[in-house]
């Protein structure tokens, strides 16, 4: 058995980005939730706030569904 240890080393590194990625999308998701809160308790309108937050979580979602996609059509 041979290990091919540059592909090894590509798929460590792709998932490594898209992780992170994934970690930093969620992240401003949660961001822009807490910015609508502060929004609303000055009385200011949300709905940027809101769209980007259901903007990035979609995205989220979309990212993970095509990660199972490709675990499943292999």
């Amino acid at each position: 058995m041979k290990i091919d240890w540059a592909a090894l080393g590509s798929v460590f590194g792709v998932s490594l980005v898209v992780t992170v990625a994934l970690v930093a999308l969620f992240t401003l998701g949660i961001t822009g939730l807490s910015r609508r809160e502060r929004a609303a308790e000055q009385g200011r309108s949300a709905a940027l706030a809101l769209t980007g937050a259901y903007a990035c979580f979609a995205a989220c979602a979309a990212a993970v569904g095509y990660g199972i996609y490709l675990i499943m059509a292999a």
